[in-house]
């Protein structure tokens, strides 16, 4: 255990019970004041600090960090540093941060570089090169494959087999708190023989996690099951929005195009896999056995609290979904050494989606269509309406969360408002 999960730990910054950010934490992301220019930032508390200001007044220079890598509108250049020197810095964070630190007054230097989250605009944490969106809930695949397949029979022949996965948009995916457009496209109408085209009338959310590739390779280099967590720098909550009517008429042969290239919600920060070491725990069992490529040693799933809200443009917010992402078949390290095996090469900043997280009860399904199955089970909202899909003016917020030893590690939010044409 590194000293900055140390549970024992505490922070002369205020941190609220049930706060996902406490000093255990210490996430990264990018943050904007107003009229400033981005800059690397971690939070504490309902705190973001500046480290571009820590690093000018020289709390990282033993660390050899060049002072522009804090000043960047992504953290790609900070991953790029290498886990050595991101894990250091998130160590002297902890030592800046401690109630014991005393090196230094903290009321003359804290109100230049701490500064409430509700006043800092929080940018999209990395430049997104390539995404990869898998397909890796058990519950989730059987759930749909039971919709639109077969009741008894729902996986297809391959799922158990390997990480199914297919490439993703990244130009459209956006940091929380950026609306979604309802997109148009071709569907067919139930009973229909011809499509129509229009907006989508099945819009949903997709509960996710993703994670953030700090790590490149080359083209041809494989990454083995063993490493390939040396390559995951850190973790983001993911809601990858779906256009199900749309995507439903088009997917086949080929897969998802427009019903899932219009959008997908981030939070804005990124808690390091380090971070969230206390939360590791065995993974389902996998039968059959998988192949010697993918056979994975220890705990490689995360217990990890995963929450969904639907806030409606006037009305109470409804939680309509908690699941866990140690549900997920597939785990991380499966899905990197999967994707590279055939030597596809990776970037910093590169995203990898879990698909939707579904667990084995009604009310932990990480979707929609799940939820609802396929609209014939509408959800109930406090100002009496139903759901099956998502209405315009309905914000989608995800949430996720760890806690053990009296300690919560969190993600904070990834929420998008879905706006009409």
């Amino acid at each position: 255990m590194t000293r900055a999960n140390d549970p024992a730990l505490r922070s002369w910054v205020d941190v609220p019970p049930g706060c996902d950010f406490p000093i255990q934490n210490l996430p990264f992301g990018i943050m904007r004041r107003a009229g400033g220019s981005p800059r690397l930032a971690t939070a504490i508390g309902r705190q973001a600090a500046d480290l571009q200001v820590l690093a000018e007044h020289g709390f990282f220079d033993d660390l050899g960090i060049p002072l522009e890598v804090f000043a960047q509108p992504y953290l790609n250049d900070f991953m790029a540093l290498g886990k050595a020197k991101t894990s250091a810095v998130r160590n002297r964070l902890s030592h800046i941060l401690d109630t014991d630190f005393e090196e230094w007054d903290a009321g003359e230097l804290a109100p230049f570089f701490l500064f409430p989250q509700s006043e800092v605009e929080m940018l999209m944490p990395v430049r997104v090169g390539d995404y990869t969106d898998f397909y890796s809930s058990l519950e989730h695949a059987s759930n749909v494959g039971s919709m639109f397949r077969d009741p008894q029979n729902p996986l297809l022949p391959n799922w158990r087999h390997l990480p199914v996965a297919y490439h993703g948009r990244a130009s459209s995916i956006v940091v929380s708190g950026t609306p979604i457009r309802r997109p148009s496209g071709q569907t067919l109408p139930p009973g229909a023989d011809q499509p129509v085209f229009g907006p989508s009338a099945r819009m949903d959310f997709e509960l996710e996690m993703a994670f953030v590739v700090g790590k490149p390779t080359e083209l041809g280099q494989p990454i083995g099951i063993g490493e390939a967590e040396d390559y995951i720098f850190g973790l983001v909550l993911f809601n990858d929005w779906s256009a199900r009517d749309i995507q439903q008429w088009e997917y086949v042969p080929l897969g998802p195009f427009l019903g899932k290239n219009f959008g997908s919600t981030v939070s804005p920060w990124v808690v390091t896999l380090e971070a969230l070491e206390p939360f590791r725990t065995p993974g389902p069992v996998q039968e059959p056995e998988v192949l010697p490529y993918l056979k994975s040693e220890g705990n490689k799933n995360f217990d990890l609290h995963l929450e969904v809200w639907i806030q409606p443009e006037a009305g109470e917010a409804a939680r309509v979904c908690r699941s866990n992402f140690k549900y997920m078949y597939w785990n991380m390290a499966q899905q990197l050494a999967h994707h590279a095996v055939n030597g596809c090469n990776f970037n910093i900043g590169d995203v990898c989606a879990s698909g939707t997280i579904s667990g084995p009860e009604e009310g932990s399904y990480g979707s929609m269509l799940e939820l609802a199955w396929r609209g014939t089970k509408p959800l109930p909202m406090p100002d009496g309406s139903t759901r099956s899909f998502i209405n315009d003016g309905d914000t989608v917020i995800l949430r996720g969360w760890g806690e053990r030893n009296g300690v919560r590690v969190g993600f904070g939010e990834a929420s998008g408002k879905v706006l009409g044409l």
